[in-house]
Protein backbone atom coordinates (compact mmCIF):
# COMPACT_ATOMS: atom_id res chain seq x y z
CA UNK A 1 0.00 0.00 0.00
CA UNK A 2 1.35 3.52 -1.11
CA UNK A 3 -0.04 6.97 0.20
CA UNK A 4 0.66 8.61 -3.33
CA UNK A 5 3.85 10.60 -1.40
CA UNK A 6 6.33 9.21 -4.27
CA UNK A 7 8.49 11.40 -6.73
CA UNK A 8 8.66 14.64 -6.44
CA UNK A 9 6.97 14.96 -3.30
CA UNK A 10 9.09 12.63 -1.82
CA UNK A 11 11.74 15.13 -2.49
CA UNK A 12 9.80 18.11 -1.16
CA UNK A 13 8.99 16.13 2.09
CA UNK A 14 12.99 15.27 2.62
CA UNK A 15 13.73 19.07 2.06
CA UNK A 16 11.21 21.30 3.40
CA UNK A 17 9.16 19.36 5.81
CA UNK A 18 10.12 20.64 9.37
CA UNK A 19 12.26 18.56 11.57
CA UNK A 20 12.07 18.06 15.02
CA UNK A 21 13.63 20.38 17.61
CA UNK A 22 16.30 18.78 20.21
CA UNK A 23 13.52 19.05 23.51
CA UNK A 24 10.96 16.77 21.87
CA UNK A 25 13.87 13.88 21.27
CA UNK A 26 14.51 14.66 24.68
CA UNK A 27 11.03 13.97 25.76
CA UNK A 28 11.13 10.86 23.59
CA UNK A 29 14.13 9.59 25.65
CA UNK A 30 12.89 10.58 29.02
CA UNK A 31 9.30 9.09 28.34
CA UNK A 32 10.88 5.48 28.08
CA UNK A 33 14.22 5.79 29.60
CA UNK A 34 15.86 5.28 25.78
CA UNK A 35 19.37 3.49 26.24
CA UNK A 36 22.27 2.49 23.94
CA UNK A 37 20.61 -1.01 24.14
CA UNK A 38 17.48 -0.52 22.97
CA UNK A 39 15.48 -0.87 19.43
CA UNK A 40 12.93 1.77 18.63
CA UNK A 41 10.55 1.50 15.44
CA UNK A 42 9.22 4.89 13.61
CA UNK A 43 6.08 3.67 12.20
CA UNK A 44 5.28 5.77 8.98
CA UNK A 45 9.14 7.66 9.67
CA UNK A 46 9.10 9.09 5.58
CA UNK A 47 12.40 10.49 5.06
CA UNK A 48 14.33 10.23 8.57
CA UNK A 49 12.99 13.29 10.58
CA UNK A 50 12.13 11.24 13.48
CA UNK A 51 14.61 8.17 13.03
CA UNK A 52 17.68 9.82 12.18
CA UNK A 53 18.31 11.74 15.20
CA UNK A 54 16.19 9.16 17.74
CA UNK A 55 20.10 6.84 16.42
CA UNK A 56 22.11 8.62 18.63
CA UNK A 57 20.50 7.67 21.38
CA UNK A 58 19.51 3.81 20.82
CA UNK A 59 21.18 1.06 19.42
CA UNK A 60 18.96 0.48 16.62
CA UNK A 61 16.22 2.05 15.10
CA UNK A 62 14.25 0.43 12.57
CA UNK A 63 12.25 2.95 9.88
CA UNK A 64 9.17 1.56 8.50
CA UNK A 65 7.29 3.91 5.55
CA UNK A 66 5.28 2.09 2.84
CA UNK A 67 6.72 4.37 -0.08
CA UNK A 68 9.96 3.06 -1.68
CA UNK A 69 10.66 6.65 -2.58
CA UNK A 70 10.49 8.01 0.80
CA UNK A 71 12.86 5.22 2.28
CA UNK A 72 15.42 5.54 -0.35
CA UNK A 73 15.57 9.47 0.91
CA UNK A 74 16.05 8.48 4.26
CA UNK A 75 18.87 6.13 3.00
CA UNK A 76 20.40 8.76 1.49
CA UNK A 77 19.99 11.35 4.36
CA UNK A 78 21.37 8.55 7.20
CA UNK A 79 24.60 8.00 4.28
CA UNK A 80 25.56 11.49 4.30
CA UNK A 81 25.22 12.10 8.06
CA UNK A 82 27.01 9.01 8.97
CA UNK A 83 24.08 7.36 10.28
CA UNK A 84 24.65 3.65 10.26
CA UNK A 85 22.42 2.08 13.23
CA UNK A 86 18.87 2.72 11.29
CA UNK A 87 17.41 -0.33 9.57
CA UNK A 88 14.83 0.71 6.45
CA UNK A 89 12.08 -1.34 6.07
CA UNK A 90 9.16 -1.26 3.46
CA UNK A 91 5.53 -1.38 4.89
CA UNK A 92 2.52 0.24 6.93
CA UNK A 93 0.90 -0.36 9.94
CA UNK A 94 -0.55 -3.37 8.33
CA UNK A 95 2.92 -5.05 8.73
CA UNK A 96 3.55 -4.80 12.38
CA UNK A 97 3.29 -8.27 12.67
CA UNK A 98 5.59 -9.13 10.75
CA UNK A 99 7.79 -7.13 12.15
CA UNK A 100 6.85 -8.35 16.00
CA UNK A 101 7.73 -12.30 14.00
CA UNK A 102 11.31 -10.75 13.18
CA UNK A 103 12.10 -8.78 16.81
CA UNK A 104 9.77 -11.01 19.35
CA UNK A 105 7.82 -9.97 22.08
CA UNK A 106 9.19 -7.38 24.87
CA UNK A 107 12.24 -6.21 22.16
CA UNK A 108 11.07 -2.81 21.47
CA UNK A 109 11.43 0.53 23.45
CA UNK A 110 9.43 2.56 22.08
CA UNK A 111 7.41 2.55 18.79
CA UNK A 112 6.77 6.51 17.54
CA UNK A 113 4.16 7.85 14.92
CA UNK A 114 5.39 10.86 14.04
CA UNK A 115 2.21 12.67 11.82
CA UNK A 116 1.35 9.55 9.81
CA UNK A 117 -1.18 8.46 12.45
CA UNK A 118 -4.02 9.95 10.94
CA UNK A 119 -2.97 7.15 7.80
CA UNK A 120 -3.39 4.15 9.87
CA UNK A 121 -5.72 1.67 11.84
CA UNK A 122 -4.90 3.09 14.95
CA UNK A 123 -7.17 1.69 17.73
CA UNK A 124 -5.54 -1.81 15.94
CA UNK A 125 -2.24 -0.75 15.97
CA UNK A 126 -2.03 -0.17 19.30
CA UNK A 127 -3.54 -3.81 20.30
CA UNK A 128 -0.92 -5.01 17.86
CA UNK A 129 2.09 -2.78 19.25
CA UNK A 130 1.59 -3.58 23.34
CA UNK A 131 3.11 -7.15 23.31
CA UNK A 132 6.39 -5.79 21.54
CA UNK A 133 7.25 -3.57 24.68
CA UNK A 134 10.36 -4.44 27.21
CA UNK A 135 9.59 -3.32 30.40
CA UNK A 136 8.84 0.38 30.81
CA UNK A 137 7.74 0.76 26.97
CA UNK A 138 5.66 1.83 25.03
CA UNK A 139 4.13 4.60 22.16
CA UNK A 140 4.68 7.98 21.16
CA UNK A 141 2.77 9.81 19.29
CA UNK A 142 4.23 12.96 17.84
CA UNK A 143 2.29 16.00 15.61
CA UNK A 144 4.64 18.42 14.36
CA UNK A 145 2.18 21.57 14.47
CA UNK A 146 -0.76 22.54 12.51
CA UNK A 147 -0.81 22.63 8.74
CA UNK A 148 0.23 25.42 6.78
CA UNK A 149 -3.05 26.44 6.00
CA UNK A 150 -4.83 26.15 8.92
CA UNK A 151 -3.03 27.57 11.22
CA UNK A 152 -4.25 31.24 13.17
CA UNK A 153 -2.11 33.63 11.12
CA UNK A 154 -3.30 36.19 8.58
CA UNK A 155 -0.92 34.46 6.01
CA UNK A 156 -2.22 30.96 6.58
CA UNK A 157 -5.67 32.30 6.17
CA UNK A 158 -5.03 33.66 3.07
CA UNK A 159 -2.90 30.77 1.95
CA UNK A 160 -5.92 28.48 2.41
CA UNK A 161 -7.94 30.67 0.60
CA UNK A 162 -5.74 30.35 -2.20
CA UNK A 163 -5.58 26.52 -1.76
CA UNK A 164 -9.39 26.01 -1.87
CA UNK A 165 -9.35 28.22 -4.78
CA UNK A 166 -6.84 26.24 -6.99
CA UNK A 167 -7.72 22.68 -5.75
CA UNK A 168 -12.03 23.88 -6.19
CA UNK A 169 -12.21 21.67 -2.45
CA UNK A 170 -12.58 22.78 1.35
CA UNK A 171 -9.26 22.39 3.28
CA UNK A 172 -10.42 21.17 6.39
CA UNK A 173 -8.47 17.95 7.94
CA UNK A 174 -6.11 18.61 10.59
CA UNK A 175 -3.36 15.56 10.16
CA UNK A 176 -4.21 14.11 13.55
CA UNK A 177 -3.08 17.69 14.80
CA UNK A 178 -6.53 18.69 16.28
CA UNK A 179 -6.82 19.17 20.27
CA UNK A 180 -10.21 16.21 19.58
CA UNK A 181 -7.47 14.17 17.66
CA UNK A 182 -5.32 14.24 20.51
CA UNK A 183 -8.08 13.07 22.86
CA UNK A 184 -9.14 10.76 20.45
CA UNK A 185 -6.06 8.80 20.49
CA UNK A 186 -5.59 9.05 24.29
CA UNK A 187 -8.89 7.38 24.56
CA UNK A 188 -7.71 4.52 22.16
CA UNK A 189 -4.24 4.18 24.04
CA UNK A 190 -6.16 3.96 27.82
CA UNK A 191 -8.57 1.48 25.68
CA UNK A 192 -6.12 -1.09 24.45
CA UNK A 193 -4.48 -1.14 27.89
CA UNK A 194 -1.60 1.59 27.88
CA UNK A 195 -0.74 3.41 31.31
CA UNK A 196 0.52 6.73 32.18
CA UNK A 197 -1.41 8.12 29.34
CA UNK A 198 0.25 12.21 28.84
CA UNK A 199 0.38 14.17 26.69
CA UNK A 200 3.72 16.59 26.41
CA UNK A 201 3.45 20.14 24.12
CA UNK A 202 6.39 21.84 22.99
CA UNK A 203 6.42 25.19 21.55
CA UNK A 204 8.24 27.31 19.04
CA UNK A 205 8.13 29.27 16.44
CA UNK A 206 9.97 29.90 13.16
CA UNK A 207 10.33 32.18 9.86
CA UNK A 208 9.56 30.30 6.31
CA UNK A 209 10.45 32.42 3.16
CA UNK A 210 8.04 31.65 0.35
CA UNK A 211 10.52 28.62 -1.43
CA UNK A 212 9.82 26.85 2.07
CA UNK A 213 6.45 28.00 2.30
CA UNK A 214 5.23 26.70 -1.11
CA UNK A 215 7.55 23.63 -0.72
CA UNK A 216 5.64 22.60 2.50
CA UNK A 217 2.62 22.50 0.76
CA UNK A 218 3.85 20.42 -1.94
CA UNK A 219 5.17 17.78 1.00
CA UNK A 220 1.72 17.34 1.26
CA UNK A 221 -0.22 17.03 -2.42
CA UNK A 222 -0.15 13.24 -3.35
CA UNK A 223 1.90 12.73 -6.36
CA UNK A 224 -1.41 12.65 -8.71
CA UNK A 225 -2.40 15.86 -7.53
CA UNK A 226 0.55 17.76 -7.86
CA UNK A 227 0.21 20.45 -10.45
CA UNK A 228 1.87 19.86 -13.87
CA UNK A 229 3.30 23.48 -14.03
CA UNK A 230 4.52 23.86 -10.52
CA UNK A 231 6.19 27.65 -11.40
CA UNK A 232 2.35 28.72 -12.26
CA UNK A 233 0.78 27.60 -8.94
CA UNK A 234 3.82 28.48 -7.12
CA UNK A 235 2.73 32.18 -8.99
CA UNK A 236 -0.86 31.79 -7.87
CA UNK A 237 0.11 30.77 -4.45
CA UNK A 238 2.14 33.59 -4.17
CA UNK A 239 -0.33 36.73 -5.74
CA UNK A 240 -2.65 34.98 -2.63
CA UNK A 241 -0.45 35.71 -0.14
CA UNK A 242 1.19 38.97 1.57
CA UNK A 243 4.42 39.63 1.49
CA UNK A 244 7.15 37.53 4.00
CA UNK A 245 8.12 36.11 5.62
CA UNK A 246 5.75 34.00 7.34
CA UNK A 247 5.82 33.76 11.16
CA UNK A 248 4.76 30.35 12.10
CA UNK A 249 3.86 29.01 15.63
CA UNK A 250 4.62 25.63 15.60
CA UNK A 251 3.14 23.54 18.77
CA UNK A 252 4.62 20.00 18.97
CA UNK A 253 2.45 17.34 21.07
CA UNK A 254 3.96 14.10 21.96
CA UNK A 255 1.67 12.17 23.59
CA UNK A 256 2.92 8.55 24.80
CA UNK A 257 1.32 5.96 26.63
CA UNK A 258 3.46 2.72 28.51
CA UNK A 259 2.19 -0.67 28.17
CA UNK A 260 3.40 -1.84 31.57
Amino acid sequence: MTLGFSGEVAEYYAKYRRGYPPAVIEALRAAFALDDDDVVLDLGCGTGQLALPLASLVRAVIGMDPEPDMLRLAGRTAAEQGVRNVTWVLGSDADVPAVGALVGRESLAMAVVGQALHWMRHEELFRTLRPLFRAGGGIAVVANGTPLWLQDSAWSRALRAGLEDHFGTRLEATCGTSARDRRRYAEALRSAGYTEVRDTVIDYSDELDFDELIGGVCSAIPADELPDDRAAFAEQIRRSLPPGPYLETIEVSALVGRAA
